[in-house]
């Protein structure tokens, strides 16, 4: 009922195609993705049932598996401001042109969607010796209640957005959004399998996730594609 309500609604405002997830397969999706996670506060983790602890494995060990540094390992990284939303909307539409499937954006658009506003996303940009912006890393904020635990009642998840590296290995990139998501307290930061982020994955250490994402695009033919191919991350 409410995807019809919604369906109706942008119906009346002339738009006639959409693009949606789910985590169930329904007839037919145009790709299907999959989640990772990387444990930032393994302990809380494990405590809540969310990971387990691997065999052999004790919960110090694991604690310091995971650790990160302090601050961030590239130099000139900062929040983004406004005035970085020009040069922010050429990076991210000259790097989404490489997947079969992808939004084109505005500047209005990119500053909707990835100027920071606390609880709901975080964007970072990396400047070069002469200020110029030149990479930049985004991650969005999509908290759970935790139900029947004694010690937690929400666990606080990151989720990769908008990166796009220029000047530095992606891997790099990650790295710094690992660390910075960690500063801001989130207890697990998940990336789809999506784009370029095979190249940072195993490497950062995540783990795979038990399901899958489904992409569908509705009133719009269009052949099943790769996870590497999809250009689109949904807030």
């Amino acid at each position: 009922m409410l995807i019809k309500e919604i369906t109706r609604r942008v119906n009346k405002e002339n738009v006639w195609q959409a693009v949606y997830t789910a985590g169930v397969v329904l007839p037919r999706p145009v790709a299907e993705c999959r989640y990772f996670h990387r444990n930032l506060n393994p302990k809380k983790l494990i405590e809540v049932g969310f990971s387990r602890l691997g065999s052999r494995m004790t919960m110090a060990r694991t604690i310091k598996l995971y650790k990160l540094p302090e601050t961030p390992k590239l130099t000139g990284v900062r929040a983004l401001r406004s005035e970085d939303i020009p040069r922010v909307t050429e990076l991210l539409s000259s790097y989404l042109k490489k997947f079969p499937l992808h939004p084109e954006l505005g500047e209005d658009e990119v500053a909707h969607w990835i100027l920071p506003r606390d609880g709901v996303v975080y964007s970072y940009v990396r400047e070069d010796e002469g200020g110029d912006v030149t990479d930049f890393l985004s991650f969005y904020s999509l908290p759970s209640s935790i139900l029947n635990n004694p010690k937690h009642d929400s666990l606080q998840a990151a989720y990769s957005y908008w990166n796009v590296a220029t000047t530095v290995s992606f891997q790099d990139l990650m790295h710094d959004a690992l660390i910075l998501a960690n500063r801001l307290g989130f207890d697990v930061f998940n990336a789809l399998n999506v784009m370029e982020n095979d190249q940072f994955l195993k490497e950062l250490k995540f783990g795979i996730g038990d399901g899958f994402l489904q992409y569908y695009l509705y009133n719009w033919k269009c052949p099943k594609i790769d996870p590497g191919g999809v250009g689109l991350v949904l807030l």
